[in-house]
């Protein structure tokens, strides 16, 4: 891995690749999981190797990869889980299984992944650390759990906390963090702030039409790419603003849009091309 980036006190960070980019790899290193072969990293100024366990103990963690005790409800784990940190209340803990729906009383082997990622959640959470880092947090959650657990990061990060997130859903990361960092095979190619990445965001759209439409009309607008005909139905890529294709659709009758989410790898190519890096450091 080759990487440099730091992340701001307070802000909501984006750490986002696909799957085998480096990202677990470089959370389990900032929490001194895993000793560098080369460099340095630190965390509140501290050094990853020689203070991780105070570094871990400001800290609060989500692995991707989540394992709990089975054999626990979910109220007997968060409380061992508070008695090892020492004095920290079960009331937050409480306030915010009310907040995600997650029972806490039942045995976690009953409880399904989405279930288990809640009580995950809630134990990286609920000391109400100065750093989150939470490694695919929304993975397996239902959209209305998702949607309370960005309001439950943005007030977070209002009161001070610094949230470190992984993701590989750009959406789920223009939505809740202030800048991202993109990783690409164990390498940093892009910093980005939010609103940056929402100016290039790749769109790929398919638009129902009701009678003719006036095709040469489309292949003016600003950004679209790899335009495709299927008698009255258009498909198209395209990149920044959509507001000047709304204009141009408004002039026809449209039965449907569709909007399909491109993979990662392909919105990187959009933005930096294949092999390309730009200098973050």
């Amino acid at each position: 891995m080759e990487l440099s980036l730091s992340v701001r006190t307070g802000e909501v960070f984006g750490f986002l690749g696909p799957n085998g980019a480096g990202k677990t790899t470089t959370i389990r290193l900032l929490l001194g999981l895993l000793r560098p072969t080369d460099g340095s990293a630190s965390v509140f100024d501290l050094d990853t190797v020689k203070d991780s366990v105070e570094i871990r103990h400001r800290c609060g963690y989500l692995p991707g990869e989540l394992v709990l005790y089975e054999n626990m409800t979910g109220t007997n784990l968060l409380q061992y889980m508070a008695s090892l940190r020492r004095g920290v209340s079960l009331e937050f803990a409480e306030e915010l299984a009310e907040r995600l729906d997650c029972d806490l009383s039942r045995p976690i082997r009953t409880l399904s992944r989405g279930n288990k990622q809640k009580i995950g959640l809630i134990q990286a959470l609920m000391h109400q650390p100065e750093l989150l880092v939470l490694d695919e947090p929304t993975s397996g959650l239902d959209p209305l759990v998702q949607h309370e657990f960005y309001k439950i990061i943005a007030e977070a990060s209002a009161t001070g906390q610094t949230v470190f997130l992984s993701s590989h859903n750009l959406p789920e990361v223009e939505r809740v963090c202030h800048r991202a960092g993109i990783i690409r095979e164990g390498r940093l190619i892009a910093i980005e702030e939010i609103a940056s990445l929402k100016e290039r965001a790749l769109r790929r759209l398919e638009i129902h039409f009701e009678g003719a439409v006036e095709k040469d009309a489309f292949r003016a607008v600003p950004g679209i790419r790899n335009l495709q005909w299927e008698n009255s139905i258009m498909r198209c890529e395209i990149m920044g603003s959509l507001d000047p294709l709304i204009k141009t659709l408004a002039q026809y009758n449209v039965t449907n849009l569709i909007s399909h989410e491109p993979h990662l790898d392909e919105i990187f190519m959009a933005f930096y091309g294949e092999g390309s890096e730009k200098d973050v450091n």
